[in-house]
């Protein structure tokens, strides 16, 4: 139902003229996230620059029974910052201050909408940075971060982002203001800041952050091995961690993607490798060198085909602008592709990558990774082109069956990623219906019209546990045996 007149006046009072965007083409800026297979507009798009206006929003919203959906920099990857029945977007980003820098407790305080890469640019001359380094965090905002409880490649050492939130302040579903921890590390009571980290905005409104700050390492050392085989890698993955050694980050690349990369950032990755991994230590410098030399060591073990240490900062950053901007160089691939976000145990790693080749061959699709390897965070990037049809319906199946066989191996079904509209219908895979009928009475608590970030996460339109036609397709798959299934790739009783 469109918006009444009355309302967008009042939209407009609260932030001002140059705060609502309501015009079609402005609006369609804000239609989905960067997985573009979930689209939605939102009705009006407002822009706040303070908790006080996000709060007289939703109060607004609430009573007039509209919905509501938080957005940050829009860098997320489970439609989760789209507008599925219209309503009102409330974009952050002019919310981008720092408030606070406290170098004594180790903590800053910020707006949501700030840029991850800023806060730690702002903090380095005073020898601190903030560990979460999520892959676009050059344009991912914390609060984003925060609400979608995102990783990144050195949270293999450091902790994804729940780990570095003292604290936050949140808009409820009522339009309440509240306050959840604080600066101090251990608070009693519930721990409501955990809950809200990861939520997805169906909770509650983030519009502030306090996060830990963390001090520099002594030193640094980043180390560039290629095998013959992403299955060699996986396993020299394995050894490193059962050998005690915990790196900052530890990042696998597979031969498809190694190629987009060298033809677009040229960042010199062996092109015939099968696999590299990226291993980074950091610390005081002796332990940097103790570690070193056991991973190299292992590496050979594990058939490495060449092992080099960067020389310099330039050639480390090189190696890692390589890796942060990996998704950016799919398009030399293909028209479309579906990055998934599974996770695994490690020590299945072998394991599902050789599953992730058969579900590849089955499906006729092409697979590429890209992923966290030290903590088991899988990104399979299914290539397709949205211009036909029977290569989208091959990428969904193939997507489908990837989470299902990653929970079947004892992972989940996101790593930093989130739920969203993408993944909701296969929450029962993970998840009892006691599960998500507590998880629907929590969202009830805090979000009573149940307006905020609507058709996320929670199952919709069947009961708790079930999942979808296409969750069954995936898991027959896994369980019944390709018998079940017609040349074609359908199953007979869909």
């Amino acid at each position: 139902m469109p918006l009444t007149p009355q309302l967008l006046r009042t939209l407009q009072d609260i932030v001002g003229p140059a705060g609502l965007v309501i015009s079609a083409e402005g609006r369609l800026t804000y239609e989905c996230d960067m997985h573009t297979f979930y689209k939605g507009i939102p009705d009006a798009v407002v822009l706040p620059e303070s908790a006080a206006q996000v709060a007289a929003i939703v109060r607004l919203c609430r009573r007039e029974h509209v919905p509501i959906v938080p957005r940050g920099s829009g860098t997320g990857l489970i439609g989760g910052a789209m507008a599925p029945e219209g309503g009102v977007m409330i974009s952050m980003t002019r919310m981008n201050r720092i408030v606070e820098l406290d170098f004594p407790n180790r903590c800053a305080t910020v707006q949501p909408g700030l840029i991850n890469l800023w806060l730690s640019q702002a903090t380095r001359e005073r020898g601190y940075f903030f560990a979460p380094d999520p892959s676009s965090q050059m344009v991912s905002s914390i609060g984003g971060n925060a609400s979608t409880n995102a990783g990144g490649p050195h949270c293999l050492k450091y902790g994804i982002t729940v780990n570095h939130v003292l604290g936050l302040e949140v808009v409820t579903g009522a339009g309440e203001l509240v306050q959840l921890g604080g600066k101090t590390h251990e608070r009693p009571g519930y721990d409501l800041t955990g809950v809200m980290v990861g939520a997805e905005g169906t909770l509650g409104l983030v519009t502030g952050v306090i996060v830990r700050l963390t001090h520099l390492p002594e030193g640094v050392k980043t180390i560039l091995a290629s095998f013959p085989t992403i299955e060699d890698a996986s396993e020299a993955v394995s050894a490193i961690i059962r050998a005690g050694i915990i790196p900052a980050a530890l990042e696998m690349l597979d031969e498809v993607v190694i190629r987009a990369i060298e033809e677009g950032i040229h960042a010199g990755y062996p092109k015939g490798a099968g696999a590299v991994l990226l291993i980074e230590l950091d610390g005081p410098v002796a332990e940097i060198e103790a570690q070193a030399a056991p991973i190299e060591a292992i590496c050979r073990e594990h058939l490495a085909l060449e092992i080099r240490v960067a020389r310099s900062e330039a050639e480390r950053a090189l190696l890692w602008k390589g890796r942060k901007e990996a998704a950016g160089v799919f398009g030399r691939l293909t028209p479309n592709w579906l990055l998934q976000d599974a996770v695994v145990p490690r020590s299945k790693l072998p394991e599902i990558m050789r599953e992730l080749q058969a579900i590849g061959a089955r499906h006729r699709v092409v697979i590429a990774n890209v992923f966290h390897a030290g903590d088991g965070n899988l990104h399979p990037n299914v290539l397709y082109d949205v211009d036909d049809p029977a290569s989208v319906k091959r990428a969904l199946l193939a997507s489908e069956e990837i989470l299902a066989a990653c929970v079947a191996l004892g992972g989940s079904l996101s790593g930093e990623h989130g739920i969203g509209s993408e993944k909701r219908e296969l929450m029962g895979l993970l998840f009892s219906a006691d599960d998500l009928a507590q998880f629907a009475a929590l969202r009830r608590a805090w979000n009573p019209s149940g307006r905020l970030n609507p058709n996320k996460i929670l199952p919709l339109g069947k009961g708790c546990g079930e999942v979808d036609a296409r969750a069954l397709l995936a898991l027959g798959r896994r369980f019944a045996g390709a018998a079940a299934f017609d040349d074609a790739g359908d199953a007979p009783w869909i």
